[in-house]
């Protein structure tokens, strides 16, 4: 028997090795959702790093981003300094493993961020100004890199100075040199989060260079804080100075990315730049989703503990500056960091995730990133390693063995964007000068434009407000900066860009603009463009220097704008004006309540639609392309369906939570007549709830006369997390399974179910709405078993495993922490409903 066995593993060793090099160099996967890969102090080696990547491939993820960061307490011995040596190793390895396995690789060019670390000296780190006899002196920040690992320690580097990025890459150049990189795709940088830096060395001589006078000369108007005319053109100046010194020290950034053989992925937001052109340096903007949405979606659950007013929530709009940058300078790929605390640690469902990644779909990301995934050995102790920041996506998380189907639904839903380009109507000039010369910065006089406290710069300006309002109408569109301005091109009065094709230019009530956009606009107007000005021309040029000869050109310019009503339309009702020269509303958005994108795919039309409300299930609605040869596509299901039409509406069956798409086709998918309203069949029986091991392990039954939450079962229930098996004998009656279109609804789900009846597969039900089609034939008249295994969260299991083992928090820096960044402490926590804890399980039928 012994032989046996030692046969059996080396046939099996033997296959092993087959497989893999059978499948060197396999396809890497857009498509298919990435994810954040924490080191944690380094202390990675090749069997961990070998079977990670295997589990990555076997649920569906399509690449690592791997981030170096602090360390676990009691594994020093294992730390691997970043870019030593040993940690090189190990990212080669993890490069060529990847490869073989279709694994795709990023790598943060740091450790923790901001950019920094030991190479920097103070003498090159983060600057601010200091006032001193009147004088303007450098000082440093102070700042030191956040959460970085071994070996990546030290102060952030001077973001303003080009000379200070070339010195910081230095690093990188000397751990690459002669390494073998082949394979690893981009180069990444976090969010801007340089704190109180506002200033470089050689800044005045750059300002002067750039502005054409002496900030010094001006001293008393850049300190002023009575916001006069002359103060607000000093601080635009100042600040566009800071914005263009920014852009040319990541252009350098990505300039060196791309000598190297690497493609770059950015997140802007947080900088105090213009966001868009900044964006518009990578090769794949990136976007952050943190947070919850708080969708009116009935049973979506929501964080209670998450703070907004801290963290603000994700908002499209915001997303928009991403997905603009890369849809108007043609970038295939736009990618968001997703899902970044939006819930407690131990409480993220697949259903909350799934209305996120829906919202970014619809804001124009097509390359997911979970955040994230910490590496963790196999043999270490549940929880293993997780970051400080949930959510977990690793295989300790309670909704390991269902990711697969969120992973294949993204994959679907991006394996259309991706292959897609944008098809919005309207370019929307963005102000940025409005917001540089508004004094409440609270940021040592400059504004960083994040994505947490966008309503003190963003919605604080008509530009915000003006595109909520074309957004909640209906209408599509991208944002345009007055650089990316100097690339459009006219054609037969349309305004084309690298990576799409637009109607019209609208330019928001804004105070200040510059002589050079006002002639553009001008120009392109001429030559056949629609630019409507939103109820006036801006008031002033920008500008301190000269400032007086270019108010006149600036003036001459609106005067003969004003006059040439071919060419120029200053608004006074914008709605109509957009629809009276061409635009679009899409009515699903504007009255039905939906979200959506509309993009072109060999030259037809493509829309991805997501229902993130409560106003909308099912109708009639209008798309602006009309009725004609267009099919539905459940990415959800990967089945396609048709549309009952009615004149230029379609009928389309949409309740809260679900998405779809819909495609015109040169031959549609058959729709039929208007589809009649479901009848329901309520499902009451008694059950047998019987629970499958889980932890602690556990495999009591229980009797029940109802359904209702099985932490109400005993003292050992209330604290579990697994699986539990609720089984019931339903009699139906002839009336509901002679009906060909059937679907099992049940209701609350704590948190995913798989569902059989009479023994058949049904499939597993993970987001809202919890309904699951049952095949024709599987459901007879009389009696029925029905089974619904329901796995739930851990949180409740945390609650007593955290007071009792609190030696699994052992990280260092930030350890573990709560979603109000505190320390964590799951003892307190009330318990959670967990399996179908409300007695609403019915049969749809139709």
């Amino acid at each position: 028997m012994a032989l046996f066995y030692r046969t059996r593993i080396l046939l099996l060793a033997f296959a092993c090795v087959f497989i893999i090099k059978t499948t060197v160099n396999a396809q890497i996967s857009t498509a298919k959702p990435w994810t954040y890969w924490w080191w944690m102090g380094g202390a990675v080696n090749e069997k961990d790093i070998q079977h990670s990547l295997l589990e990555f491939k076997r649920i569906g993820i399509g690449g690592v981003h791997i981030i170096p960061i602090y360390g676990v307490r009691g594994y020093e011995k294992e730390f691997k300094p970043f870019l030593g040596d040993k940690w090189m190793h190990q990212l080669a390895f993890t490069i060529a493993e990847g490869k073989k396995l279709g694994i795709g690789v990023d790598l943060s060019t740091g450790s923790g961020w901001p950019f920094g670390g030991p190479n920097v000296s103070e003498s090159q780190s983060a600057k601010k100004w200091v006032l001193k006899n009147g004088q303007f002196i450098t000082a440093s920040t102070q700042q030191k890199v956040k959460r970085p690992s071994p070996g990546g320690a030290g102060y952030v580097e001077d973001p303003f100075d080009k000379n200070m990025m070339q010195q910081y890459l230095l690093r990188f150049d000397s751990a690459f040199a002669n390494k073998n990189m082949t394979g690893l795709r981009a180069m990444y940088c976090d969010s801007y989060e340089v704190f109180g830096a506002n200033w470089t060395g050689n800044f005045l001589t750059e300002f002067k260079n750039r502005r054409g006078y002496d900030l010094q000369s001006v001293a008393p108007l850049f300190l002023d804080t009575t916001n006069n005319p002359q103060s607000r053109l000093v601080k635009i100046d100042y600040q566009q100075t800071l914005s263009e010194l920014l852009y040319d020290s990541y252009k350098t950034w990505a300039d060196w990315s791309a000598a190297h053989g690497f493609i770059t992925r950015y997140q802007a937001h947080g900088s105090p730049g213009n966001l868009l052109d900044l964006y518009s340096l990578a090769s794949i903007p990136e976007t952050e989703a943190f947070g919850s949405s708080n969708f009116k979606i009935p049973l979506l659950r929501v964080e209670p503990d998450y703070e907004p007013k801290n963290f603000g929530r994700p908002n499209p709009l915001m997303m928009k500056f991403a997905s603009s940058a890369g849809g108007v300078s043609n970038k295939q790929l736009i990618s968001s960091e997703t899902c970044t605390w939006l819930a407690n640690h131990f409480k993220v469902s697949l259903s909350q995730a799934k209305p996120q990644v829906d919202e970014l779909f619809a804001a124009g990301i097509n390359h997911v990133f979970f955040h994230g995934t910490t590496y963790s050995p196999q043999d270490e102790k549940y929880p293993g390693w997780l970051f400080y920041a949930s959510t977990n996506w690793g295989p300790s998380s309670h909704f390991y063995n269902e990711l697969p189907l969120l992973n294949k639904y993204i994959y679907n839903c991006q394996n259309i964007l991706q292959n897609s380009r944008p098809d919005n109507d309207v370019l929307v000039y963005f102000p940025v000068q409005d917001i540089w010369a508004d004094k409440n910065s609270g940021n040592y006089g400059i504004h960083q434009l994040d994505v947490h406290h966008y309503d003190s710069w963003f919605m604080a300006q008509p530009f915000g407000k003006m595109c909520t309002e074309l957004s909640q109408k209906g209408f599509l569109f991208d944002y345009i900066s007055d650089k990316q301005l100097n690339d459009i091109k006219v054609t037969g009065g349309k305004l084309r860009a690298a990576g799409a094709t637009y109607k019209m230019i609208v330019v928001p009530n804004c105070t200040y603009l510059s002589v050079e956009t006002l002639q553009r606009l001008q120009l392109l107007s001429r030559q056949g463009a629609t630019i409507i000005f939103d109820e006036a021309l801006p008031h002033f040029p920008m500008g301190y220097h000269n400032f007086e000869t270019n108010a006149d050109i600036f003036e001459k310019i609106k005067t003969a704008s004003e006059a040439d009503k071919k060419h120029f339309t200053v608004s006074r009702n914008l709605v109509a004006d957009m629809l009276k020269h061409g635009a679009t509303q899409e009515t699903i958005i504007s009255e039905n309540g939906l979200s959506c994108i509309r993009k072109k795919q060999h030259g037809k039309t493509v829309y991805f639609i997501s229902n993130l409300s409560n106003k909308f299930s099912e109708g009639w609605v209008n798309l602006s392309i009309g009725n004609e040869k267009v099919s539905g596509y459940d990415p959800l299901t990967s089945k396609k369906f048709g549309f009952a039409k009615k004149g230029k509406k379609i009928y389309l069956s949409l309740p809260p939570g679900q998405s779809c798409f819909v495609m015109e086709q040169p031959t549609a998918t058959p729709g039929g007549t208007e589809p009649k309203k479901y009848d329901s069949y309520a499902v009451n029986t008694k059950w047998e709830v019987q629970f499958m091991g889980g932890r602690p392990n556990y495999h009591k039954s229980f009797k029940i006369d109802t359904l209702q939450s099985w932490t109400n079962l005993s003292d050992t229930a209330a604290f579990y997390t697994g699986t539990a098996k609720y089984t019931g004998i339903i009699n139906i009656p002839a009336k509901v399974t002679d009906k060909k279109d059937m679907v099992i609804d049940l209701g609350t789900v704590n948190e995913s179910a798989t569902v059989k009846i009479n023994g058949k597969m049904i499939g597993t039900a993970w987001a809202i709405p919890f309904r699951l089609t049952i095949p024709q034939n599987v459901i007879k008249a009389g009696e029925n078993t029905l089974e619904i295994a329901v796995t739930n969260l851990s949180a409740n299991y945390m609650r007593v495993y955290d007071k009792e083992h609190p030696e699994w928090k052992k990280f260092y820096d930030a350890n573990i922490v709560d979603i109000t960044y505190q320390p964590f402490n799951a003892s307190k926590w009330p318990i959670m409903p967990s399996g179908l804890s409300t007695n609403n399980v019915k049969i749809l039928y139709r």
